[in-house]
């Protein structure tokens, strides 16, 4: 399928998304959101895609944010639904079956940083900028910064970005937590390719798995999570991976896991 502002590039087991509005520093518009959680929609139904890397087109933006031209003519009850799309949209992200890898090659601010937050893993080049400026349009963030900045770097912290609306950098962002590695820009992109061979290789079963443990974890008290997490570890157990994986360790020997 062609999208207007979407790219989509499968290499192996690996799907590389790439917002392509580069022009408007990939700022997310509807028709971005709307093609993007089809995107998102046929990935999860694509069982020969086991990780996913979303980016953003050229050199200046991951996602500058969301289109601020656009906005500027809504009315309050268009900006409720344009603030369910934009949420809709991450939860799809965060609830998709394979690990979402985002190579931030730029600026991540308001909506992009929403986007960000979303996947699982976050690898930014050293030249990339974040922040959640919309304060200074009189606005709150709108697709869930409110909700997952507290939960990723803490209330205190997030408090401070959300409300002083200031920009920090790739290395600011790796040191409260937020991004998990910097990469100099022109390695940005192997690096992440690199990463998503390495979690392709595992069990994807037991990665799927894993990733539903942490996130619905996340929103149950502890006995809850670990009651959770003894049902999908023993779900595991029915897959001919988990057979494959553990004859491969006693043997000392190589496994190439089937996703079965």
């Amino acid at each position: 399928m062609t999208y207007s502002n979407i790219l989509v590039d499968y290499q192996e087991q690996i799907a590389l998304v790439t917002i392509d509005r580069p022009k408007a520093l990939n700022a997310l518009n509807t028709l971005t959101l709307q093609e993007l959680s089809q995107v998102v929609e046929d990935l999860a139904n694509n069982s020969s895609v086991r990780v996913v890397i979303l980016t953003g087109s050229g050199e200046k933006a991951f996602v500058a944010g969301a289109d601020i031209a656009e906005m500027n003519m809504k009315t309050p009850l268009e900006a409720r639904t344009f603030s369910q799309l934009g949420q809709k949209l991450m939860n799809q992200i965060e609830s998709l079956p394979q690990p979402v890898i985002a190579a931030i090659n730029g600026f991540a601010l308001g909506g992009g940083l929403e986007l960000a937050m979303a996947c699982d893993i976050r690898l930014a080049s050293e030249k990339a900028r974040f922040g959640q400026p919309e304060v200074n349009l009189g606005i709150p963030a709108g697709f869930g910064g409110t909700q997952r900045l507290p939960r990723l770097v803490g209330s205190g912290r997030a408090s401070e970005i959300l409300l002083t609306a200031e920009l920090f950098d790739a290395q600011e962002a790796f040191r409260m937590g937020l991004v998990n590695r910097v990469y100099p820009k022109e390695e940005l992109q192997e690096q992440a390719l690199a990463m998503a061979r390495k979690i392709a290789a595992k069990a994807p079963v037991a990665i799927q798995l894993t990733k539903s443990a942490i996130y619905k974890g996340a929103n149950m008290d502890l006995i809850s999570g670990q009651d959770y997490e003894a049902e999908v570890f023993a779900l595991a157990f029915h897959t001919e991976d988990r057979k494959a994986g553990f004859k491969a360790f006693l043997e000392k020997s190589q496994t190439e896991f089937q996703g079965r």
